[in-house]
């Protein structure tokens, strides 16, 4: 177990995850939030437990790491509407059971994400995080060099249709509205970290609707090769939610699942998006 000056530091294996000790995120230190910042570049996400947050509190902790989102279709806590609240049962089950990397159908998607559970299920309803950066180390060389000159067309109508959850919960008026606000953007296949330098793949089958310059048929096969690739359990690692927990990801070299296996019990957690910066890939030199 590695220690900080504020924390400690518990790795949850080699390559992806780790949880974080005695920090209350309620009170967050300029200091804590370095420590923070520099865990979640190492690990890529990061765990808190027992914490103890109002809507407030929660947007105020990741708003130290840079602006917030407001998601425009998901509903929102009626006085914070950076919370996202995601409540999760038999009427309104999840539609996070795909691999995906949140709102890349923006121009600069997320940094990442503070994930707050509130109620959980007796068991079932656990969340998966799988490292981009080892799923890209881990092609061949000659596939590495075919992706690093590819781009993608990420599409929030690709998503989000207006017959889906979300959309259907939203009303048409607003998913109208949404997706006039987010036409299709185009993001490197393989991006650079703007911290760590290193490259991630940066495709997911929820928002990436095809790969520029490929015919379609390729561009699916190639789609679908990516989309199994990253499941590997190699770069993965799963986390079993308690009330109180929290999870800090790093968007720009992750993806997650939601696990659709706890109906007919409820789940109900509080998410905060930060936003990052526009995608590039720097190859190297």
């Amino acid at each position: 177990m590695a220690q900080s000056n504020h924390l400690s530091i518990e790795p949850l294996n080699p390559t992806i995850g780790a949880v974080l000790r005695g920090v209350d995120l309620r009170e967050l230190s300029d200091a804590a939030v370095e420590d923070i910042r520099g865990a979640l570049l190492k690990h890529q996400v990061v765990f808190f437990e027992g914490q103890d947050l109002t809507p407030a509190q929660q947007r105020d902790a990741a708003a130290r790491f840079g602006e917030l989102h407001v998601h425009p279709l998901y509903p929102t806590d009626g006085a914070v509407p950076e919370i996202m609240v995601l409540d999760n049962k038999p009427e309104n089950p999840t539609d996070n059971d795909h691999w995906h990397t949140d709102v890349t159908f923006l121009e600069t998607p997320a940094l990442g994400a503070f994930l707050y559970a509130l109620q959980v299920p007796p068991s079932g309803g656990d969340t998966l995080w799988s490292s981009m950066t080892a799923a890209y180390k881990a092609l061949s060389k000659p596939m590495r060099d075919f992706l690093d000159g590819l781009s993608a067309v990420h599409d929030f109508s690709h998503a989000f249709t207006a017959n889906g959850l979300a959309g259907s919960a939203a009303g048409r008026a607003q998913y109208d509205k949404a997706v006039a606000d987010h036409p299709p953007v185009i993001h490197p296949v393989v991006r650079t970290h703007p911290e760590t330098g290193e490259p991630a793949l940066f495709v997911n089958s929820v928002f990436t609707s095809r790969i520029k310059g490929l015919r379609r048929e390729e561009s699916k096969a190639l789609m679908d090769f990516l989309n199994r690739h990253i499941q590997q359990p190699e770069f993965l690692v799963r986390w079993r939610w308690s009330p109180g927990a929290v999870a800090f990801w790093d968007n720009r070299c992750t993806q997650h699942y939601a696990v659709n296996d706890y109906l007919p019990n409820r789940r109900v957690l509080h998410r905060a998006t930060i936003l990052g910066e526009r995608p590039f890939f720097r190859a190297a030199a």
